[in-house]
């Protein structure tokens, strides 16, 4: 899939969030190594620590979906699914990177690479991963 379609599918989700206190809809499509894609937005809440990214949203429903909630040492799970490329795309701004705690979540499903939209050109920008969370700590840390 490409970066543009992948920013389509970000965007058809941003339009599901629920966002009523910053008016910021933000929507996640997330591009996995076997070719299927996830997506998800961002719910707020009234006690806004308890408001959920849509990137997050995304990593939550694909491992609903893949089934891969064991840990790595259990023989018997499925493998834990990568993601390939993130689109992150906000209806009221563009670009949109994600979030510190989000680029954390990513990390931890060995995200290659984000894409989101130019301010300017409109088109898409991607992004190494690497670029966005040097230095990073994972699974392979413990």
């Amino acid at each position: 899939m490409s970066p543009d379609a992948l920013l389509d599918r970000a965007r058809e989700a941003a339009a599901h969030a629920y966002a009523p206190y910053s008016t910021f809809p933000v929507g996640c499509a997330l591009l996995l190594q076997d070719g299927s894609v996830v997506t998800g937005c961002n719910v707020e809440n009234a006690s806004y620590g308890l408001s959920m990214c849509a990137e997050r949203g995304a990593i939550s429903r694909m491992i609903i979906e893949t089934g891969a909630n064991r840990p790595p040492s259990d023989d018997s799970a499925p493998p834990r699914p990568k993601i390939v490329l993130a689109a992150i795309a906000g209806l009221k701004a563009a670009p949109c990177y994600p979030c510190g705690a989000c680029r954390q979540v990513l990390h931890e499903f060995d995200c290659g690479a984000i894409v989101v939209e130019d301010n300017e050109t409109k088109g898409p920008v991607v992004i190494d991963f690497a670029d966005l969370l040097p230095h990073a700590f994972g699974p392979a840390d413990l």
